[in-house]
């Protein structure tokens, strides 16, 4: 069985949750609009940009997470995978997960955005292993800080390669699909990169390696 590894905002999602879980806050009126939304879309460009400052980022994204109870996120969890994220499910998406399972591969999502935001989505996909930054928690309340390494840029390789210990797997025929410059350290490591609607950094680096280049969304 190889191992068959999906990025998922703006791979297998159309859209990217993290971002969007911000939006929704907004929205729902649970943080100042105007601030917030200022502040998550700097995020956003210095993350496609490739010059996040992850810790700074979550610093500022996880906040929120510990000022309501757990059961409280839950519910607005569920209306935010009903109003923002089942729109961005696409069909070829479900199609290149079961393709994968049908071949009996070992499914895993590997993202830098939060496991409370991701691990739903992942449920959604019927994808069991699921690679996130952990925001850590205390007593049945988020903290607002970082559980160990976040799953970004470079740490996606280091949070892998403990899973494939802990395990007993190998990248012998591994896949990883990711639309982003960022998940180059991983995309380097398999034995299948493939670029999702690629960024333009990751687009030229796909052609000059002569890697798949696919489109699981018509438009992001």
């Amino acid at each position: 069985m190889a191992l068959a590894i999906f990025d998922l905002d703006n791979t297998l999602l159309a859209g990217d949750s993290d971002y969007l879980w911000g939006t929704f806050l907004c929205d729902q009126g649970i943080v100042d609009r105007d601030i917030y939304e200022r502040e998550n879309q700097r995020f956003y460009q210095e993350y496609k940009q490739g010059r996040l400052d992850i810790m700074e980022f979550l610093q500022f994204s996880l906040h929120p997470l510990s000022q309501y109870p757990l059961d409280k996120l839950q519910q607005w969890h569920r209306q935010f995978m009903r109003r923002y994220i089942e729109p961005l499910i696409t069909t070829d998406a479900l199609a290149l997960v079961d393709e994968h399972r049908h071949k009996g591969d070992i499914l895993m999502i590997i993202t830098a955005t939060n496991a409370f935001v991701t691990a739903p989505i992942a449920e959604r996909f019927g994808i069991d292993h699921l690679i996130a930054t952990e925001p850590r928690l205390k007593e049945g309340r988020y903290t607002g800080e970082v559980a160990g390494e976040p799953s970004y840029q470079q740490g996606k390789v280091h949070r892998l390669e403990e899973w494939l210990q802990q395990h007993q797997q190998s990248l012998d025929g591994s896949w990883f699909y990711s639309d982003s410059h960022n998940d180059l350290p991983l995309l380097e490591q398999v034995d299948h990169p493939v670029a999702v609607n690629p960024d333009q950094i990751l687009e030229q680096r796909a052609q000059q390696q002569g890697w798949p280049i696919i489109r699981l969304h018509s438009k992001l």
